[in-house]
């Protein structure tokens, strides 16, 4: 495998890609476990992106309800960034060929979702915006000559010098089927989620959290790895992972009801069904808990519309014999998101020497202890050019003969067990879920060292396990309540905020 001192991107889902994209003429090499467009979560995304474009909207509203929906955390900074650059994120999308819904007018149609106090959710082909921006990024990405794709390139770890500095990554080559070495002077991280720790999650299995584990053993800051946002209504039907019905259902006026039709999110919260989706997927895990179940009742928002407007919802519907124009929807809680990981400056510099971070594997602050619906597209787009614009006129030498860790050799390179990542599955989900506590937590915490020990360690599972339990210990560490964190032994909020920072030394981490 041909080595580079120069620039690494790992990851090509919308951050890895817009991130290349923005590099160029610099030269960028971009490494995929599987074929583009089919490695993470990006091309589910059915929401769309939040900028404020609408006539009635300007970006300091929309500042104000990112600072709102982050529960205190929210990097003042970092938000009024990312809010400034949503406009141009949106007009560069559509020059790079994403067809955003328009009016017949040619203007954008834009939607509501959860605690925005304006229509700013731009779609594409109703609830098909991820896949729409992917496939206009592969295009761009595949005509760019200064890009290079290599595609079935696993990476295993990140490999660093003898001063801490991270210079390219130890990688399986699966058509080769070997491992090697891919030396980097600059090594960008655009690895996605982990939503695949828990067992009920929307996001891809795959998604395990890897890219903050390799951060973490090369000696990164990792930041409130305790904020797993869970999305309210993913459909219950028994689908791993479980098909996600948009929030953009309740911004048409889609109402959360009991199995007997009753409306209960007005018990919960004034916002009623557009109360931010740490409350409302709180709501609904408690009304599941009665025995009074939760649904998604569209018939009359909707209605005959539902195959047009929200087609990935209604297909995800027929598939289980659901007709959403007539019948109710069952839904339950799945983890969705996550707003912790490796912390970055604003230009998304990681706190150790030749990292980078961009996307959901980042903490650049703009989340806080709560993402606000449809942000996270936008940040993938604004904070991907602010490292773009880092990294294309710098000087970039190759680092120090860089390694990787010794005891990376010692396990196959292979994805985890079925059995063992169903077990850590089946514990994340029991102990550190919606609702935690210091029992539940030491008892996923148990389950989680137990499979340390595991015959059949692959690299995959070693991965999963170090990222699971920074999960579980930064919930373990905040003794409080905020946002998507909820302690059922502690419930109250403190007056301070303040951020769990993890930063270990490689040999503390196994």
């Amino acid at each position: 495998m041909a080595n580079s001192p120069d620039i690494l991107i790992i990851g090509a889902g919308v951050a890895g890609l817009y991130t290349a994209l923005k590099l160029g003429p610099r030269p960028v090499t971009v490494i995929t476990a599987r074929p583009l467009g089919q490695g993470g979560a990006t091309p589910w995304a059915q929401g769309g992106m939040a900028a404020a474009v609408g006539q009635d909207d300007t970006p300091n509203l929309h500042f104000a309800d990112t600072m709102q929906a982050g529960a205190g955390l929210v990097d003042a900074e970092a938000a009024s960034i990312l809010v400034d650059g949503g406009e141009a994120a949106v007009e560069d999308l559509m020059r790079l060929g994403v067809a955003f819904d328009q009016d017949p007018d040619g203007d954008l149609i834009l939607g509501r979702e959860a605690a925005h106090c304006r229509n700013r959710i731009v779609h594409a082909t109703g609830d098909q915006a991820g896949a729409a921006i992917m496939d206009a990024l592969i295009k761009a990405a595949a005509a760019s000559e200064h890009i290079t794709i290599l595609e079935r390139v696993v990476v295993e770890d990140l490999m660093t010098d003898d001063n801490g500095a991270v210079g390219g990554a130890l990688v399986y080559n699966v058509d080769a089927k070997e491992r090697a070495v891919f030396d980097a002077g600059e090594t960008v991280l655009a690895t996605g989620g982990l939503g695949g720790l828990f067992a009920v999650t929307t996001n891809p299995v795959r998604a395990q959290g890897h890219g903050l584990a390799f951060a973490a053993r090369a000696g990164a800051e990792i930041r409130d790895p305790e904020f797993v946002q869970f999305h309210p209504t993913a459909l219950d039907i028994g689908a791993d992972p479980a098909p996600l019905a948009t929030e953009a259902l309740r911004g048409e006026g889609a109402v959360l009801v009991n199995r007997d039709g009753r409306a209960f999110m007005e018990d919960y919260h004034p916002a009623k069904d557009l109360a931010p989706r740490d409350i409302v997927a709180r709501a609904v895990e408690a009304e599941i808990k009665a025995g009074r179940g939760a649904c998604l009742d569209a018939r009359d928002a909707v209605g005959d519309g539902f195959p047009e407007q929200f087609p990935t919802v209604f297909a995800a519907c027929q598939r289980a014999d659901i007709d959403p124009r007539k019948a109710l929807m069952p839904v339950a809680p799945a983890a969705h998101y996550h707003m912790g990981g490796v912390f970055t400056d604003l230009d998304g510099a990681a706190s150790v020497d030749g990292l980078w971070a961009v996307g959901e594997v980042a903490s650049t602050g703009v989340h806080g202890a709560n993402r606000l619906a449809s942000n996270s597209l936008l940040e993938a787009v604004v904070f991907g050019a602010r490292i773009a614009d880092q990294l294309r006129d710098k000087e970039i030498t190759a680092k120090d003969e860089p390694g990787a860790p010794a005891d990376r050799m010692d396990v196959p390179s292979k994805p985890a067990p079925a059995e063992a990542m169903a077990t850590l599955r089946n514990a994340m989900s029991a102990g550190c879920a919606i609702i935690r506590s210091e029992e539940s937590l030491m008892t996923a915490l148990e389950t989680l060292g137990e499979l340390n020990e595991h015959p059949d360690m692959t690299s995959g599972l070693k991965s999963a396990l170090v990222t699971a339990e920074l999960i579980a210990q930064g919930a373990l560490a905040r003794e409080e309540s905020r946002g998507s964190h909820y302690r059922s032994d502690f419930p109250d909020t403190d007056e301070e905020p303040f951020h769990t920072e993890i930063c270990a030394e490689l040999d503390d981490i196994e």
